[in-house]
């Protein structure tokens, strides 16, 4: 935890480094009361002469690189979640470019040499140079000995020495301030600071174990083994470890690279179509997709290939979200109001306490004013934030997993309309979904629902035997019950302190039901 004073001393030094590059000055102060009013003006007057004609977003990227590579990756992780900062800062957000000067080789040497256990000489025949460098690691262009004498070149990713420590001390900073902001500043509290900076830890922890990454991309090059078009590098497990990735070093374009692209005579419709489809196939058939799928993460091979790289942020979907996100966009498709709203409640993402025809009422004013645009302009990804902003009106509660999924949406529609600027994703998607939907919703889904439904019954069939001693000491000790009640004593109180829970009696209760169910089907099926 944060020292008070040193978090106290980080939180004036970024109020200040924010208002002096224009950040604060630029957000407007209509509405303000009057004491966050006043600072805003005070803020104005500590601005550089210089940000007052700078975009807000390169107010943001100089605000935050000055105070830290750590502020950067916190940028670059609010870029992901729009239903916390808002659309429009997410999207400038997004635009940070995590950049800082490479470390020396001779640490970069070491810390391969620690993680693997091996000298650099028996790893690499050259580790070459540095091709980039970010506050987390740095990627060299390596030479490797091939197996059958031969060589070839990889992609070496070396985690930054020390990078661990800094992070783990900044990020008890950020923590400070979050307690702070939503204890004395009652409009942050909206915004769950506390709950950001924990995510972030969380991601932040992942990222910085390269192993992780590597069986990400291990796991993805599995599922699109098959898949025409897309494909992922192959990882060189011999060389990786926690510090260190080796993967197959990529001969393409980056996406980023557009004029090159065309130079290449690649086809620049296909390019936008495959990068989207891939994208919805991995989500809804897979329930697992690249997070971060932007321009400088993607580059097109010789043979028109879609390359994707740095897997080190995920999502996953389950199986009951997946089909939830395919029946919403089949229902605005559809224009079946009405089925999408009820697919809220049904999937337990708004209150109860909330009128479905009411939400049905305000998805309609998302859904109809899209109809009577051209099919280029309309975008599945504005589509999804309008209806995670309508939503927070009936107090639904934040799904991760599907603000992950709208962000990335947003970001590959861009890359797709960056190649085709008359791109039509519901065109592009169409398929995709429709597999999916007849996949889940079609006969053999049914079929499969039905034989989940026969092993269920198996297992609980299994487990008869012991569930009937349950139900002998139950009709043994069920007179007692009805007549003195439940009786706990010292012991048993006892235990219930130590859990701070009731679980011990809930899991007696729930085998008593269990076998009661039992007790009526095999009733029915000797009586019935």
């Amino acid at each position: 935890m944060a020292n008070p004073v040193t978090g106290t001393f980080a939180l004036l030094r970024a109020c200040f480094v924010l208002a002096r590059e224009g950040v604060v000055g630029a957000f407007p102060s209509e509405g303000l009361p009057p004491v966050p009013a006043m600072l805003h003006r005070a803020a104005r007057l500590l601005e550089r002469r210089s940000a007052k004609n700078q975009a807000r977003s390169d107010r943001l990227s100089r605000a935050l690189h000055r105070l830290g590579p750590s502020y950067v990756k916190l940028g670059q992780f609010l870029a992901t979640r729009p239903d916390i900062v808002g659309a429009d800062i997410a999207g400038e957000l997004g635009a940070l470019q995590d950049k800082v000067p490479p470390f020396d080789h001779r640490l970069a040497v070491a810390e391969i040499e620690t993680t693997l256990g091996r000298s650099i000489d028996e790893l690499f025949i050259d580790l070459g140079q540095v091709v980039g460098a970010a506050s987390i690691a740095q990627v060299y262009k390596a030479r490797v000995r091939s197996r059958d004498g031969g060589e070839h070149f990889a992609a070496v990713k070396v985690i930054r020495p020390g990078i661990r420590a800094r992070f783990r001390r900044e990020l008890e900073t950020f923590a400070f301030i979050a307690r702070f902001l939503e204890r004395f500043v009652r409009a942050s509290r909206r915004l769950r600071p506390v709950a950001v900076v924990e995510t972030l830890t969380q991601s932040t922890r992942i990222e910085m174990d390269l192993r992780l990454e590597a069986a990400a991309s291990s796991e993805m090059a599995e599922n699109v083994a098959h898949d025409q078009g897309f494909r992922v590098p192959a990882i060189d497990w011999e060389r990786t470890g926690r510090d260190v990735i080796t993967m197959e070093w990529i001969d393409g374009l980056k996406l980023s690279d557009v004029a090159g692209i065309v130079a290449a005579g690649h086809d620049t419709k296909q390019i936008g179509v495959t990068v989207v489809q891939s994208f919805l196939r991995h989500a809804m058939r897979d329930g697992f997709f690249h997070a971060d799928m932007h321009q400088g993460n993607l580059f097109i091979a010789p043979d028109g290939t879609i390359v994707a790289v740095d897997l080190g942020i995920v999502g996953r979907l389950s199986r009951e979200s997946k089909r939830f996100l395919a029946e919403i966009l089949y229902g605005f498709i559809k224009r079946d109001y009405r089925r999408v709203a009820e697919l809220h409640f049904e999937a337990g993402y708004v209150p109860r306490n909330q009128d479905v025809a009411s939400f049905a009422q305000a998805l309609r004013a998302i859904g109809e004013p899209i109809y009577g645009q051209p099919a280029e302009t309309i975008s599945m990804g504005h589509l999804l934030t309008l209806l995670f902003e309508v939503t927070e009106l009936f107090e639904m509660q934040t799904r991760p997993e599907l603000v992950l999924l709208q962000k990335t949406m947003v970001v590959v529609e861009g890359v797709a309309r960056t190649f085709d600027p008359k791109f039509n994703m519901w065109v592009a998607a169409e398929p995709v979904v429709s597999d999916y939907i007849l996949a889940e919703l079609g006969p053999a889904a049914k079929l499969q629902e039905a034989r989940d439904g026969i092993e269920a019954g198996l297992k609980l069939l299994r487990k008869a035997p012991e569930l009937a001693v349950g139900l002998e000491v139950l009709s043994r000790e069920l007179p007692e019950l009805i007549e003195n009640g439940i009786r706990l004593n010292d012991d048993t109180l006892k235990d219930l302190v130590q859990d701070g829970k009731a679980s011990i009696i809930l899991g007696h209760v729930e085998r008593w039901v269990i076998a009661g169910t039992l007790m009526v089907i095999a009733a029915a099926l000797v009586f019935g």
